[in-house]
Parts: structure tokens; sequence; C-alpha cells
């Protein structure tokens, strides 16, 4: 954190705020620290710039979150200077493209860094293993643009980006998806119990999860604009676990309620989601826990990382699950 201390020093006047001021108290990886900071998370949030959504100590914040000690960066260059994979041309097809709306993103961000941390990702994945040919796989790009725009440094950011993908969500990440599409499926499951109306009226429009859902499950959100609210659901899920997305697109989907049912095609309106308003999707989010069986959000929690969900699930909902 002493980086963080001579930032502020360095931003003199600027007052800390209570999650500031927390991280500045060594130790912060103490489990009563940690409660505290997630607590802060929860009622207060981080403090941010309202325009572009950035915060100076949102990374440290991450950092002790995701338990990931530093890292010497001489570890990235080293995988940076083993040059293209053979994955490189299938993440040079994807990087133009992330956030290309985002002027904030794009004005930090260089589609240098982006193709170096995923290719360094790829070299990483590839150590040890016959085949890499299938370490890039599809969102990656999107992954890692937050990282990358709350980051002070590309090692940084890589660092946190490995250790959430690897340790974190590993099923998001296989070739074949398979904790996407399970997570897919239990968008349907939940939704089903939090709001069977909604969720038999995209039924009757043979509208499952899969179809319109797919982009806001593998990128946890962030492919849907502005990446200011991004950060703030992703400041919550570090807090919380990540598999709370698959309740905050039922949020997402509950705030577009009066629409889709009144709507005899709403495909057209799921196409993509309406601007991101993330307090409201915490707060809905939230709510929606409470009203799941205890065994479905056990599931929900460990999706992203227990191959056995799916079969248990396919087991008790085998309609739901493909």
């Amino acid at each position: 954190m002493e980086v963080e201390k001579g930032r502020s020093r360095e931003s003199s006047p600027r007052k800390r705020d209570a999650i500031e001021s927390l991280l500045a108290k060594p130790p912060v990886i103490e489990k009563s620290a940690i409660s505290q900071l997630r607590y802060l998370i929860l009622v207060d949030g981080l403090t941010t710039n309202p325009q572009d959504g950035q915060c100076p100590y949102r990374i440290y914040v991450w950092s002790v979150l995701l338990r990931t000690p530093p890292m010497k960066s001489s570890a990235y260059l080293g995988l940076v200077k083993k040059g293209p994979s053979v994955v490189y041309s299938k993440i040079r097809n994807d990087t133009f493209r992330t956030l290309a709306t985002d002027p904030f993103f794009r004005k930090k961000v260089s589609e240098d860094a982006l193709i170096r941390l995923l290719n360094s990702f790829a070299w990483m994945s590839a150590s040890g293993s016959s085949n890499n040919s299938d370490f890039y796989v599809q969102g990656m790009n999107v992954l890692a643009a937050p990282f990358l725009y709350a980051a002070r440094s590309e090692s940084q950011a890589y660092f946190l980006f490995e250790t959430l993908l690897t340790r974190d969500c590993p099923l998001y990440v296989q070739p074949t998806l398979e904790g996407v599409h399970t997570g897919l499926s239990l968008v349907d499951i939940c939704l089903e119990i939090i709001d069977p109306k909604l969720y038999e009226h995209l039924r009757s429009k043979y509208l499952s999860a899969e179809l319109y859902a797919f982009a806001s499950v593998l990128t946890f959100s962030a492919c849907t604009p502005p990446l200011s609210e991004v950060l703030v659901l992703w400041d919550f899920m570090f807090a919380y676990g990540f598999h709370m997305n698959i309740l905050f697109v039922i949020a997402q989907l509950n705030l577009m309620r009066e629409q889709i049912l009144q709507s005899n095609s709403p495909i057209g309106l799921l196409r993509s989601f309406p601007p991101l308003r993330s307090k409201e999707i915490i707060k809905l989010g939230i709510s929606f826990v409470a009203r799941l069986p205890e065994h479905i959000y056990e599931a929900l929690a460990n999706h992203l990382h227990d191959p056995n969900v799916r079969d248990e699930i396919k087991k008790a909902f085998p309609d739901k699950v493909k």
C-alpha cells in the first residue's frame, strides 16, 4: 500500500474516504479488515470521478479482495518478450473492437496494451500443456478491459486478470465455455423462481437466456456500457462474488420488465440491454438472494469453478440445461 500512500501525499489535499483510510492501515489482509472493507463497499461504495468512473485506489481494493500479493513486473515482461503466441491472430481479431464506443477507455487503454496482456495470458496458460490453441476464448478481451482501465500498470492489470480467471472462474474460460452455459441455465432457473410471470412471457416467445443474456454472462456485464457503471458492479462482485452477476442480469431484466411484458417480440429489446444503472441493479440483485432456495444459491455460488454443478442442475432441471 506504500504506492497509494505516496499518491495520497502527491494529490493533497484530497481527503481520504473510509475505504481509502482502511487500506492505509496495515494489515488489510486480516479477516476483520476484509469484512469491514466488504461492508463499506456495500454501504458507501468507492469514491469515483462522476465523469469517467475512475477511482485512485480501486485497483488496490480489487487486489486486497482477490488476496493477490504484489507481483514483480519482470514476470509479466518475460511473458511479453515471448512474442506472438499461436492465438495471436485470434486476439487481434477482437481487440480493436473492445469497448470501442467508450471514449474514456480508448483514451486510457491502448489496443497494444490489451494485445500484450491477452497474449501473455495465452503464454502463461499454455505452459506445461501440449495444446496451446485453446488459451484464448471469446469474451476475454472484454474481461481484460476493466483491469487495464483501473490499474496503474499493465503488469498490475495482468496479475489480477490472471488470478480472477484461473482461480475464481476457471470454467468461464474453458474452450467449451462450460461455466458460461451453466450460468445461462441458472439465469433461466433463477428467473422462473424470482419472476415467474416474466419468465413465462419470455418462454412463450421461445426466448431462453442463451439467446439474450450470453454476452452479459460471458463478460460479467462488462459488455454493457457505460464502463463507469461496470466498475461499480465489479467493485461489489469482487467483494461478494462474481456469481452475483447472474442475479444482476435478472435485475436488468426487471428494470425492463414492463416493456418486455408489453412486447410481442421482446428479442428486439433484449438484443442490447439499456445502459447500466449499477446502484439499482445491485439493490435488486441483493433482494433476489432471499428468494432463492438454499441449494439453488449454492449452485449459483459454485458454478464458476465446480464442474459438478452443471450435472446437478441438469438432473433437477433437464429442460433448462442443454
